[in-house]
């Protein structure tokens, strides 16, 4: 059997399928948010599905940032106290054994192009857009970590301005100013709506208002939506992927379906934009499945 660890900002999620990838369990935990709390509770969840169930399982583990060529330490994460750290060595000498690794978004991306809303396509681009925004790339059902293991990073790609924007260019906690990620993320979308309207609200009350015909939620919704088409179309312009699957928050956001694709078209390289952005098959839980496909 499989166990596969999804290392979330805010919650860390387990899962144990087996050799057909049919589910068996899945376990949640809050994220301790320090280097050795996630180390243990890592461990932890592996020990208590491995003694529940009596099976030694391969374990893959999917994580924010990425490791670096060079030190072989997370780069690049949200999650700042895992960067500069040797999560996967220090995984493996916890647990007395090699691990699978990779970067969060790739697992999504793999599980959504392997089975999900991605399945049909040769080149999928998956998104996840939460407490940060990630991507990963995967190509005939198989991840693409490029030279530099940083493919898909297009949150931390500058956002394209326009001349009547609303939104103000900020600093983003990479170093850089303007990233696509301090536009779209969770804490961006509630930045700007306040920018906007002087009201501080969580995204998801925002997102619900919109959902419940909210006139001030919907105009800030379609403004979102418009700095949403700029990245994304940063991404068709350089892979051209069959479809884009979207995670995270922004997935629930039923106004995209409809209308992201006439956006796209004002800034896409071309006389049609036909790649689908869809929505996610598995929910939240499509990161997690990705880590343990890595062992399957």
């Amino acid at each position: 059997m499989h166990i596969g660890i999804d290392l979330g900002g805010t919650k860390t999620e387990s899962i144990i399928i087996d050799e057909n990838g049919k589910e068996i369990e899945r376990l949640r935990k809050n994220t301790p948010k320090n280097y050795n709390g996630t180390l243990d509770t890592v461990c932890e969840l592996v020990k208590y599905l491995e003694d529940k169930h009596k099976k030694k399982c391969s374990i893959g583990v999917g994580s924010p940032g990425a490791l670096s060529k060079e030190t072989d330490c997370i780069k690049g994460g949200n999650s700042t106290w895992l960067n500069g750290r040797p999560l996967k060595k220090d995984i493996e000498l916890r647990l007395n054994r090699k691990i699978f690794f990779e970067n969060d978004a790739n697992c999504f991306a793999l599980s959504e192009a392997y089975d999900g809303s991605g399945s049909k396509h040769e080149i999928v681009f998956g998104v996840i857009i939460g407490t940060g925004v990630g991507g990963g790339l995967v190509i005939n059902k198989k991840v693409i970590n490029g030279f530099n293991n940083i493919t898909g990073e297009w949150g931390h790609n500058q956002m394209p301005i326009g001349s009547n924007d609303k939104w103000n260019r900020h600093d983003c906690y990479c170093g850089k100013k303007g990233c696509i990620e301090t536009f779209l993320s969770g804490p961006g979308f509630s930045k700007h709506y306040f920018d906007m309207y002087n009201i501080k609200l969580d995204a998801k009350i925002i997102q619900e208002n919109a959902n419940n015909g909210d006139e001030k939620a919907l105009e800030f919704i379609f403004q979102y939506l418009d700095y949403l088409a700029r990245g994304l179309a940063q991404v068709i312009n350089i892979i051209d992927p069959g479809a884009i699957v979207l995670g995270g928050g922004v997935s629930n956001m039923k106004q995209i379906y409809g209308n992201i694709n006439s956006k796209l078209k004002k800034y896409v390289f071309s006389d049609t934009v036909n790649t689908e952005v869809v929505k996610n098959t598995f929910g939240d839980s499509s990161g997690v499945r990705g880590a343990a496909d890595l062992g399957r």
